[in-house]
C-alpha cells in the first residue's frame, strides 16, 4: 500500500487550491505545471504557474520541493528529524525602468510579504536584442521547511499571491 510523504499530501492540497482559483472562481489562468522527480539525486519538485485573468502580464510561481534528506528521514522514520518541504514563490514581469520599478516591485513585495522574506529580483535581457525593457524574476524565498502542519495556510498563501499580482500589475 502507498503511503503519500509529506511533499505528497501538500502537493495535493496546493494543487487543488491553485485549480480551484481557476476552474471555480475563474480568477486566474494555470500558464504551466511541473510535476517532476529528479532521479539522480531522488528529489521531487511540483510547482505550479499562473496569471490573473484580466491581467497575463504578470506571473506568479509556487514551487514545493522535497530532497533526499528529508525523503529518507520520513520513510525511514528517524526520530530525530522532522521531514519537510522547500517553499519557493517567483514572480515574473517584465520592466523598462531598472531603479525605478525594482525600488516600487521591493516595497510592494515588502509590504505584503513582511521584511521577513526579502525579495530578491533578477533581470535579464537577451544579448544583442535591441530593446529597453528586461525580465524581472522575483523569488521569495521561505526561510524554514514546511508541512502539513501548514495545509490550513494555503488558501491565505494563496491570497497574498493574488494581491501581489494585482499590485506588480500596476507597476
Amino acid at each position: 500500500m502507498f503511503d503519500p510523504t509529506v511533499f505528497d499530501n501538500l502537493k495535493v492540497a496546493m494543487e487543488n487550491a491553485v485549480y480551484d482559483l481557476d476552474n471555480l472562481d475563474s480568477c486566474i489562468n494555470i500558464t504551466q505545471r511541473i510535476d517532476r522527480l529528479e532521479m539522480s539525486v531522488m528529489a521531487r519538485e511540483f510547482g505550479v504557474q499562473f496569471s490573473l485573468r484580466e491581467q497575463p502580464d504578470v506571473t506568479a510561481e509556487l514551487r514545493l520541493k522535497m530532497d533526499l534528506n528529508n525523503l529518507a528521514a520520513e520513510i525511514l522514520e528517524m526520530e530525530d528529524q522532522t521531514p519537510g518541504c522547500s517553499l519557493l514563490l517567483y514572480f515574473h514581469m517584465k520592466i523598462r525602468e531598472i531603479d525605478t520599478q525594482c525600488s516600487q516591485i521591493e516595497n510592494i513585495l515588502t509590504e505584503i510579504w513582511k521584511p521577513d522574506l526579502r525579495p530578491v529580483q533578477m533581470l535579464s535581457q537577451i544579448y544583442g536584442e535591441q530593446t529597453s525593457t528586461y525580465q524581472n524574476r522575483i523569488e521569495l524565498r521561505f526561510s524554514r521547511q514546511i508541512n502539513e502542519d501548514q495545509m490550513e495556510d494555503i488558501p491565505e498563501l494563496l491570497e497574498h499571491m493574488l494581491l501581489t499580482l494585482t499590485e506588480l500589475n500596476k507597476v
